[in-house]
Parts: C-alpha cells; structure tokens; sequence
C-alpha cells in the first residue's frame, strides 16, 4: 500500500485490481501522467497518489463522469485525502489541528471517522480531533466534515464539504 496517497477510493470487493487500472486510467484523462494507484489491506478500498490537488483531480473527475459514464466501472466513491499520519491519538491530533484551520470562526463541523483494521477506539478519535477543533459542533448539518479514515496502521485525513466527495453511483442516478 502507498504511504503517501491523497485519493480514497472504494469498490467492489474482489475489485480492487480493476479499480486501480480504471483510476490510473481516470487519472491520466483528467490530466495526471504519473498518479500511483495501489490497494490496501482493507477489501474493497484502494488508494491513490495524485499530483494534483486532491479536491481539483475530483473535480475534474465529476465532469469526466458527467461526460463519459461509462468509463466507471469499478469506481463508487472517490474521497480526497489532505494528510496522511500513523493510526495513533497523537498524531490524529496534530494532523486535525493543522487542519482545522480550514474550518472558519463561524462554520459549525463534525467528526466523522471511519475504520478499518485497527483496534483504536473510535470515540477515542473522535474526541481528540474534536477536542483540537475550537469551532461549533453540527453532527446533523455541519458546514464542514473533520473526516478521519483509518486504514489499519495508516489514517487519511481530510476537512471537507459533502459535494467534494464524488459518489459515482449518486450521480450516474
């Protein structure tokens, strides 16, 4: 698995090698020659390395979808990822609080954690994210999402909106 990925992707499981070749396939359409895509230890979910901006590789994504659906096969959600640090309290900690500064004085949030492989404590996560971020608290309609995505001894980081993750089967509906 990549150690430095900035793309979460999901599939079906038992897909994941297809799901590598059509990303790196999807990525050098919307642009970028020399992403790295790779599985993980988690069925069902790959990761990939791209040299855009995560958000504007997305982006440019969504419009290749809207354009050419049929070239999605085995992608179903695309996630960006900001920060990559070991799956440990500390470093989850320091990675939202460098993050948090995305989330402005007036926006209320919410943590949402996923995990896969690993035996932390999710309510442990969530509030030593939570506890770094000095901002209102939304769990229903949050302007922004502190979304922490654990995979095993690796946890993707990333504050975002609900459209800056691509949901391919929302939006071939």
């Amino acid at each position: 698995m990549l150690k430095e990925f900035n793309l979460l992707i999901s599939t079906r499981r038992g897909e994941e090698k297809d799901a590598c070749s059509e990303v790196w396939y999807l990525l050098r359409e919307v642009g970028d020659s020399e992403a790295s895509v790779d599985t993980t230890p988690v069925r069902g979910l790959i990761v990939a390395k791209t040299n855009l901006n995560p958000f504007e590789a997305i982006e440019k994504l969504r419009k290749l979808l809207a354009e050419r659906p049929e070239e999605f096969r085995y992608t179903l959600k695309v996630t960006p990822i900001q920060k990559v640090v070991k799956t440990s309290l500390d470093e989850i900690k320091e990675a939202s609080k460098e993050l948090s500064t995305q989330i402005g004085l007036d926006e209320k949030f919410r943590v949402s954690v996923e995990k896969r492989h690993s035996e932390i404590d999710r309510m442990e996560v969530v509030k030593a994210a939570a506890e770094e971020v000095n901002r209102k608290v939304d769990l229903k309609n949050p302007d922004k999402i502190l979304l922490i995505e654990i995979l095993g001894n690796l946890t993707g980081i990333s504050v975002v909106k609900e459209k800056d993750v691509l949901s391919v089967v929302k939006e071939k509906e």
